[in-house]
């Protein structure tokens, strides 16, 4: 348990680190995540989302393939190959062109699941839940 909260609070209501460099795209992802029951901790660019994730270490991170600093395969590389973060389902929500053309390659750099933008919140919610039930992550926010 980190910064006082109840165990229960953080059973029921998952953090999910959202990384996503388009303001009005962060503040949409967060309010549907937030509306369906998940607490939010938000990373505008790679790197603030690698110090993000080692610090709070969330339960799920939801994060955008093309954004600055580092993109999302290395962010999700570099969050897998980590002790503290390996487990942490990382689900990728991407306009990304290259993605189009070579959706492995989210898959090799460890992505646990990958959407399509423009995605439905309840596709978002649904691929978080179903990773977090099938116990993959080790942490509870």
């Amino acid at each position: 348990m980190r910064r006082g909260l109840d165990v229960s609070t953080t059973v029921e209501h998952p953090l999910v680190l959202l990384v996503e460099d388009d303001r009005d795209g962060r503040l949409m992802y967060a309010e549907w995540l937030q509306q369906a029951g998940f607490r939010v901790e938000q990373a505008h660019n790679g790197l603030q989302a690698l110090e993000r994730a080692f610090d709070v270490l969330p339960a799920a991170i939801v994060t955008d393939l093309n954004i600055p600093g580092i993109d999302g395969y290395e962010l999700t590389r570099r969050l897998k190959a980590d002790e503290r973060t390996t487990r942490i389902p990382i689900i990728a929500v991407t306009g990304y062109a290259p993605f189009t053309q070579d959706p492995s390659r989210a898959d090799r750099a460890g992505c646990d699941a990958i959407i399509p933008k423009p995605c439905l919140p309840e596709d978002l919610e649904s691929t978080i839940r179903s990773l977090l039930a099938n116990g993959r992550h080790t942490h509870s926010a």
